[in-house]
């Protein structure tokens, strides 16, 4: 935001330097980044009269004229030719320097004397966007009313200092002249001048609901939507002083009209458009959501394509304007036009930041509109552009106009708690001295019985809660002011709760066997759904989607961490890694009901992926075991299970004490096509980590070393593939009892001698006693009873 200081000081009695002014408005939270000076080489430069012109006698391109700069009179050679005896210049005097420091000496021109140079706009550091085409190549002409032998820089204010402030988005109210004036004379403890609502005159009253009918259907977008009608416009360049201003903001002078709204804009803070009355169609304005297949030609010359989320300013045929972004060409303001609608209005800043993005375009208008602005402002602000329209003889303003305003935005009160502000600020700040801070800042204060309330202005829209009011008069009270103290309070040194420890012993074992953790993306592409395979009906497509998504590919909450983890190890088998082993500890997201009525259940999981040649889904296993196995979690099983994104033959469940856990295998076929990894091999799994750190053990129990040896035996059985190495392993032990201390399976084998459909399974069986040494005759009776109990059940038989 570029604030000229000549223009603060109409609304702010400040006599001080502006880096004086930058120093104390940073300090107060106003942060100013730099100033720049302009004007300073100008020097010697006046207003003059040309009394006379006269063609150079040798030569045919140069003028002689004779200019008055107020009781003197000059000679000056010009070679400009948009000029006439009467006119009104910028005369620069020998001796005088115009801009770039350039110095102006009494000079010899094809034999005749030239006592000076009369000056363009570009020579004065004007911009000359907005000035008629004769001035644009030749000299500034100035009005009638210029007063002879003026300096040029005090009638058109040309030096001037511009503080740059870096604003932040929560004070929509700052991005105006009027604000920092409001902040300035808050920090300084100054009078803050009235600002005009308008001329004290009367206007012509016609009817101006038979004249344009205004329908706002997207009424969540648009709180509020004003027009003025202005009649017997005169298309001609704004003032010069009213052109310096824009400029020194960063703003191009266009005409009259457009001036006015981009001067509102920057001294309140509220973006105006202004259509030509006479090309809307049918004398409609409707305020609604573009429809698809729709385009619009905006005032930069770009086509641009117009969605259902868009915000428009449409009239009976079409859209006329992007709402709070940039009009359209087919209703621009131009030298033809005569009457003019006027557009104050207040629009959704998350649909007009979105829009913004999408579509390329930062204006001066949607970065305002996109932080929020008060309603309450469009109406003042319509009354401006008014007043300036008339000060101007710009046109003829209507008095009636349409306002559309269907829940007014009021002030809101908040409770003063002196000592609780002290407390939090630390310092012993009297109840008066805050009720006269918070006067300065334009809060009224209210004693009501016991208690005392502030009236925080619509304007004011950061203030929500005590702790924004101790901001407001800690800054404004000084930063500096506030006593540096130490924390009163013992302090005490953090633990970690018994979750968090786990979660870093899950993470540390993992990276122990040589796994790297990694971090992917909460927000995934309702595509992933489909990579996966996950079946059109299932639950687990019951996805939140984002009102405000960043893109397509981030637009719902991930109910699976799959998608993610392969997509890493897709990245990475692309840069040519030979081995990847990954884990991610996140958050998946399962509403309980769509829409939404409620906050979804938040489930903690714990995803792995390992990519190998050398390494199988055995080895996925054995590592899951392995940290089952450091959690001390008991009772766990794997069962042969089919999965949409797994392979059918290579998927296991993972139960612990008859809960499901969750997956692992290696992955579909189709899916690594779906994830352009065709003819790899990646084995994954999806556990329930909430569920696995429930069912871990914390506590260390001691065991003394056995006294007395043990004894192995060996058993292996042949039985039909279907029939699992964990559930032999479970039937061991139900009949092993104490006496058996450990069973292993350490052999499968299918092969010759063993039927199709068959495997050989082999076990390693170990027996002790904790309180004799067993004889020949226990060990063998009880692995005779093991033997036969598991062929029996599984309709075995021994290997021979």
């Amino acid at each position: 935001m570029r604030v000229p200081l000549k223009w603060l000081k109409e609304y702010v009695d400040y006599k001080g330097s502006a880096e004086e002014l930058a120093e104390k408005l940073t300090m107060s939270g106003s942060n100013a980044e730099g100033i720049e000076y302009v004007g300073q080489d100008i020097k010697g430069v006046v207003i003059g009269k040309i009394l006379e012109i006269k063609k150079h006698p040798n030569s045919d391109k140069l003028l002689i004229t004779t200019v008055d700069t107020g009781g003197k009179v000059f000679q000056i050679i010009t070679g400009a030719h948009n000029i006439k005896e009467g006119d009104k210049v910028a005369v620069a005097l020998p001796g005088a320097t115009i801009d770039g420091g350039i110095e102006i000496k009494v000079q010899n021109i094809r034999g005749l004397e030239s006592q000076g140079m009369l000056c363009s706009a570009k020579e004065l550091g004007l911009d000359d966007h907005g000035l008629p085409e004769d001035m644009k190549n030749g000299l500034l002409i100035l009005p009638e009313d210029a007063p002879i032998g003026k300096d040029i820089k005090e009638y058109i204010d040309l030096e001037d200092a511009v503080i740059e402030f870096e604003l932040t988005p929560n004070r929509p109210d700052c991005f105006s002249i009027i604000g920092i004036a409001r902040e300035a004379a808050a920090t300084l403890n100054i009078s803050l001048k009235k600002f005009s609502r308008g001329l004290e005159k009367e206007r012509f009253c016609d009817k101006i609901f038979d004249k344009v009918k205004v329908t706002v259907e997207a009424g969540d977008l648009c709180k509020r939507y004003i027009a003025r009608i202005i009649e017997d416009v005169k298309i001609e360049p704004s003032p010069l002083w009213m052109q310096r201003r824009l400029q020194l903001c960063g703003i191009r002078p266009i005409n009259n009209i457009v001036d006015i709204t981009n001067y509102v804009m920057l001294e309140l803070g509220q973006p105006l458009h202004a259509f030509d009355y006479d090309k809307l169609a049918e004398g409609s304005i409707i305020v609604r959501r573009g429809k698809k297949g729709e385009k619009l030609i905006t005032l930069d010359g770009h086509e641009r394509e117009i969605t259902e989320d868009t915000l428009v300013i449409a009239d009976g045929k079409g859209p006329v304007a992007l709402a709070g972004i940039m009009g359209g060409a087919n209703s621009e303001v131009t030298a033809q036009t005569r009457t003019v609608l006027l557009e104050s209005a207040n629009f959704s800043g998350a649909n007009i930041r979105r829009t913004s993005r999408r579509l390329g375009i930062r204006t001066e208008a949607s970065s305002r509109f996109e932080k929020g602005l008060d309603p309450n402002l469009a109406e003042m602000a319509a009354e401006r552009a008014c007043e300036l329209i008339e000060q101007l003889g710009a046109g003829r303003v209507l008095k009636e106009f349409v306002d559309i305003y269907p829940e007014p935005v009021l002030p809101r009160k908040l409770p003063l708690k002196v000592e609780k502000i002290n407390a939090l600020l630390g310092t012993k700040i009297s109840k008066e001295q805050m009720v006269e801070i918070l006067k300065r800042l334009g809060i009224e204060v209210e004693d009501k019985e016991s208690e005392t309330f502030i009236i925080i202005p619509t304007f004011r829209s950061d203030i929500n809660q005590e702790a924004d009011v101790a901001e407001e008069i800690a800054r404004i009270y000084g930063y500096d002011n506030i006593p540096s103290t130490l924390p009163s309070n013992i302090a005490t040194c953090g633990i970690l709760n018994r979750i968090q420890k786990l979660t870093d012993e899950v993470k540390q074992t993992l990276v122990d066997l040589g796994f790297s953790e990694i971090y992917t993306y909460s927000f995934i592409s309702p595509g992933a759904f489909d990579a996966l395979a996950i079946p059109k009906d299932h639950e687990m497509r019951d996805a939140i989607r984002l009102i405000n998504p960043l893109g397509e590919e981030h637009s719902i909450m991930r109910t699976t961490l799959l998608d993610g983890i392969l997509q890493v190890v897709r990245f990475n088998i692309n840069q040519k890694r030979k081995s990847i082993k990954v884990f991610e500890i996140g958050t998946v997201y399962l509403p309980k009901q769509l829409p939404l009525k409620e906050l979804p259940v938040e489930k903690k999981k714990l995803g792995l992926a390992v990519y190998d040649e050398n390494l199988d889904f055995y080895y996925l296993k054995g590592i899951i075991e392995t940290l089952l196995v450091k959690l001390k979690v008991r009772k766990v099983e794997f069962y042969p299970a089919k999965l949409f994104s797994l392979h059918p033959g290579r998927t296991a469940r993972i139960s612990i004490d008859g809960e499901i856990a969750g997956y692992m295998g290696e992955v579909h076929p189709d899916v690594m096509e779906n994830y352009a990894m065709e003819n790899k091999r990646v084995y994954v799994a999806e556990l329930d980590l909430e569920l696995l750190l429930d069912k871990a053990v914390t506590e260390v129990k001691f065991q003394p070393l056995p006294k007395f040896p043990a004894a192995d035996r060996d058993v292996a059985i042949v039985v039909e593939e279907s029939v699992t190495a964990g559930s032999i392993i479970e039937a061991i032990k139900e009949i092993g009892g104490d006496l058996l201390e450990s069973v292993e399976l350490f052999d499968i084998y299918r092969g010759e001698q063993i039927p199709e459909g068959y495997k050989s399974l082999a076990f390693s069986l170990t027996y002790r006693a904790k309180d004799r040494t067993l004889t020949d005759d226990e060990i063998n009776s009880l692995h005779c009873k093991i033997t036969q109990h598991i062929l029996e059940r599984f309709n075995g038989r021994l290997r021979e």
